[in-house]
């Protein structure tokens, strides 16, 4: 059984879902009988490009309403829906051999607030988001960690963390995620880097406030007023979407950044493959998917020391950590650029080390998980 908050569209006869994480959860249905999904369902026509279908057959859908608890006004409208809510996440747990828990959101809350009803269960919960004890996070995020890392409370549970934080803790297992397959692990290349050629930059990710978009393309604006051949594809959507069309227009950069939306992963990968750098310097990840996959296809990340990022990047042998700064982010570009050997060397690096984060790996992690 899953249960997720993740809203789901019905479309020519199968559901579909955001595709990172319908990828990752046909993996996990593969290796079990039957699958029960407890999810919000969308009123949507179509999936995004970027959404997946589930290919489980024996998939069996339960619908919960989508809620929110970010405001007085959501969380009073939410008290309408949480006694059905909790009523069918016990009925379903109850039937359920092995529950698997997406956290953190709203219904990875009321999973993990149910499942302590049922203690002879097995269970696991991903934990999506910064394990990090130290870091800033809602109340609601907290308390979910809370209930997930007690013993007492969550007894045959394993939270899957990205990161090693806690040691002896016995419910908290480091994990990972993967994109790629083995197949894909061919020969790939660092691009050339020389002020000669022009220097290429991506952005992948929500275009929300908190994942700074706007910083990569004041990036490649520097490089330009510097007189650095550039150009930024940007892949994502978002609220941020108009202002950030507003600045490249309002800044004459229109033939150096373009903004895709949302693109299917075949053409994500050709854009990593043509790009020399990711700008992704985001406030908060867990493990951040753009970082991995980056690194896989050999384009060098520069991003923020935030959650397992630092262990990601091993202490910046694969990739270089900065703050919400263009000027440090454009001096770096510009030693690469004097020293491309050592851009060459971080890039290989890179790739090595996300190439053995494979699907094939992930899914080997997942049977040792429901045979334990």
């Amino acid at each position: 059984m899953i249960i997720t908050h993740v809203a789901h569209v019905r479309f020519q006869g199968k559901y579909w879902g955001y595709g990172p994480y319908v990828r990752e959860m046909n993996l996990w249905a593969r290796n079990v009988a039957s699958v029960t999904l407890l999810a919000p369902l969308s009123s949507k026509k179509a999936p995004d490009p970027i959404d997946l279908p589930y290919e489980c057959s024996t998939l069996r859908f339960v619908q919960v309403e989508s809620f929110e608890l970010t405001s007085l006004r959501s969380s009073l409208k939410a008290l309408f829906f949480l006694p059905s809510i909790f009523f069918k996440t016990w009925k379903e747990i109850k039937k359920s051999d092995h529950v698997h828990l997406r956290c953190p959101g709203n219904m990875g809350l009321i999973g993990a607030i149910t499942q302590v009803l049922f203690p002879s269960k097995h269970n696991t919960a991903k934990y999506a988001a910064n394990w990090d004890p130290s870091s800033q996070q809602p109340f609601t995020y907290r308390l979910q960690k809370k209930i997930l890392a007690s013993q007492a409370l969550s007894k045959n549970m394993r939270v899957l963390t990205y990161g090693n934080w806690d040691s002896s803790n016995q419910n908290l297992v480091p994990f990972f995620t993967a994109s790629y397959s083995e197949k894909d692990t061919k020969a790939v290349k660092p691009r050339q880097l020389s002020l000669d050629q022009k220097i290429r930059l991506i952005y992948v990710g929500g275009l929300q406030k908190a994942k700074n978009p706007l910083l990569s393309i004041r990036v490649c604006q520097k490089l330009l007023e510097n007189h650095v051949e550039a150009e930024l594809n940007l892949y994502g959507q978002g609220p941020e979407m108009e202002k950030l069309l507003d600045f490249v227009e309002k800044n004459n950069l229109s033939n150096n950044v373009i903004l895709h939306g949302n693109v299917n992963s075949e053409e994500l990968i050709k854009a990593y493959q043509n790009s020399h750098f990711l700008i992704f310097v985001s406030e908060s990840e867990g493990w951040p998917k753009v970082v991995a996959e980056s690194m896989f296809w050999a384009c060098l990340p520069i991003t923020s020391p935030v959650s397992c990022v630092p262990q990601m990047l091993g202490d910046e042998s694969r990739g270089d950590l900065v703050s919400n700064s263009e000027d440090m982010i454009f001096d770096i570009i510009c030693r690469y650029v004097e020293e491309p050997e050592k851009y060459y060397q971080k890039a290989q690096s890179a790739r090595d080390w996300s190439q053995k984060y494979t699907l094939e790996r992930f899914e080997h992690e997942i049977q040792n998980l429901l045979k334990n």
